[in-house]
């Protein structure tokens, strides 16, 4: 790439417009759609019926996995970041098609790099007494490499290889060299027991929870900010610097949505599944081996291979649906929540609780109680779902799209 003493680098081969593609559209209409029915509360419904496989299939799949393994609601972070890389090559091409040079996109990169990163502050410090300076949400870990995520769109597909390649290995390499915790470490200090079932031994203990290269790197870096009390560790093992290999996710999108505008009108399944299948196996070749396990918690590169194995599938399955077959009707719902996902994720993070004291004020207390106590949270979760929807349809209709 040439960036230095303000020489651009080389446009992409094509600058016209390619028609939008509805499976994109579709596919994150999906996440969001899994993101936003958080409030249907499945697990706490499953627990009612603990003798009901169906409810024990639906609450495991709206519950993260406490370390290694995948459930659904584990894809729906690495297929929103994979589906940022995936719109990069088509919003590139957008803007040259308006004239816009690469000093201009690059500014408006940034700027988008700035609003995620604060935006996910902002969420992340609702309902506590000062801003929570915290860097592992969704839209702050894309922020942090979006930038150069950006500018690896302009570059040849050898080096965007070359960069995923050297992201993963350089990230696994720091954690392996970084010490692993000692037989007389104390867990309940990083709020954990030594009976904890997901304690790795021997080699895979250096990706052990909270006791890591990434949490000794956000004991410093977090405290570097304003705190009501020292940062120690964060419940759900999560961490700063997963935003690298979420880089990692990004890039394979990024890759995913050049060979889709490049085939345009055609769809290139073979060369998805094939990347869809070598990820999966390639993760979980990693693990079983055990030179890194897949655990989505701290993005491992193991992690990266498997999700965005599992992303390519899910983009293929979308595509060969919508656009190969001509499906198309039936992904309406979802297209109008994927044409508007900032909006959507907002929804599903300022809305729940006002919602749900509106429908108390207004129906009554007992209003979702009809099938029971138990199934309660369920329906009570499903009439907020439709508002969410309803309100983006409302946007869809006026052509209102959140964009940043």
């Amino acid at each position: 790439m040439q960036i230095a003493d303000g020489i651009p680098p080389p446009e992409p081969r094509e600058t016209t417009v390619s028609p939008r593609n509805i499976a994109i559209d579709a596919y994150r209409g999906f996440v969001m759609l899994l993101m936003m029915a958080e409030v249907l509360r499945l697990p706490e419904v499953s627990r009612s019926f603990p003798t009901s496989w169906v409810w024990k299939i639906l609450g495991y799949n709206q519950s993260h996995v406490e370390w290694a393994g995948c459930s659904l609601h584990d894809l729906i972070q690495p297929s929103f970041s994979f589906l940022v890389g995936v719109a990069l090559p088509y919003s590139i091409a957008s803007r040259m098609a308006k004239g816009k040079g690469f000093a201009h996109q690059l500014w408006h990169a940034v700027w988008r790099a700035l609003v995620l990163i604060v935006l996910g502050i902002f969420l992340r410090s609702m309902d506590r007494p000062i801003t929570y300076f915290t860097f592992e949400d969704t839209l702050t870990q894309i922020g942090l490499g979006y930038v150069f995520l950006f500018l690896l769109g302009f570059a040849k597909e050898r080096w965007q290889y070359i960069s995923l390649g050297a992201i993963l290995f350089g990230y696994w390499l720091l954690w392996a060299l970084y010490p692993a915790a000692p037989a007389t470490f104390n867990w309940q200090s990083v709020g954990l027991g030594p009976d904890w079932p997901h304690h790795y031994a021997g080699f895979m203990a250096h990706w052990n929870k909270n006791a890591n290269l990434g949490n000794a790197f956000d004991q410093w870096f977090l405290n570097l900010f304003p705190r009501t009390s020292p940062f120690v560790y964060n419940e759900g093992g999560y961490l700063t610097l997963s935003f690298i290999p979420t880089l990692g996710t990004m890039i394979l999108g990024l890759l995913a949505g050049s060979w889709l505008r490049a085939d345009a009108p055609r769809i290139p399944f073979r060369r998805l599944l094939t990347a869809g299948v070598i990820g999966i196996a390639a993760g979980l070749l990693l693990q079983f081996a055990g030179i890194c396990p897949v655990v989505k918690r701290i993005w491992t590169p193991s992690w990266t291979l498997f999700s965005g194995g599992a992303c390519f599938l899910l983009l293929a399955g979308f595509a060969w649906i919508i656009e190969a077959r001509g499906y198309r009707k039936w992904a309406f719902p979802l297209v109008v929540i994927g044409m508007n996902s900032i909006a959507a994720y907002l929804i599903a993070h300022l809305l729940p609780g006002f919602l749900s004291s509106s429908f108390k004020i207004h129906l009554g207390a007992n209003a979702f109680h009809f099938a029971g106590p138990a199934l309660q949270p369920f329906f009570l979760g499903a009439a907020m779902l439709l508002t969410y929807w309803l309100i983006l349809f409302w946007m869809y209709r006026r052509k209102i799209f959140l964009r940043v």
